[in-house]
Parts: structure tokens; sequence; C-alpha cells
């Protein structure tokens, strides 16, 4: 599973996902589905868009989680 961290990032600016949507003309629904982290998909221009705005490469704003082990 890959995790966004935008929800974190937006927070340490005081932003709220009206501003990101403002500022760099992406969808209310990307953000919002990346903010969530329900995204199925994520469109590259949106993720270069996002490290624009928040001056950090992707590998700051997403996460792979290592799946846990299942015990049965």
């Amino acid at each position: 599973m890959v995790h966004c961290h935008l929800a974190r990032m937006k927070g340490e600016r005081k932003m709220r996902i009206a501003d990101v949507v403002r500022e760099k003309g992406l969808s209310r629904t990307t953000v919002t589905l990346l903010y969530k982290e329900t995204a199925q998909r994520v469109d590259l221009e949106a993720l270069d868009k996002l490290c624009e705005l928040f001056g950090r490469g992707i590998s700051e704003r997403l996460e792979r989680a290592t799946p846990t082990a299942n015990k049965f």
C-alpha cells in the first residue's frame, strides 16, 4: 500500500484543501482523494504540481508501506 503525506504537509503549512486546489489548479476530487489516502491512481502532472507547491520531491510525498505478515 502507498501512503500519501499530503495531510501532514498541508497541515504544516496551515493550508486547506481549497487552498491547494486554488493555488495549483487541481481538481478538488484529486486533492481530496490524496488527502484521505483513497486514490486508486494519480496523474503524474498532479504529483508534479504538489511537489512544486510544497517544495519537496515525490519520495517525501509518497511512501510505500511494507505489508504486515499474515499471522494465520
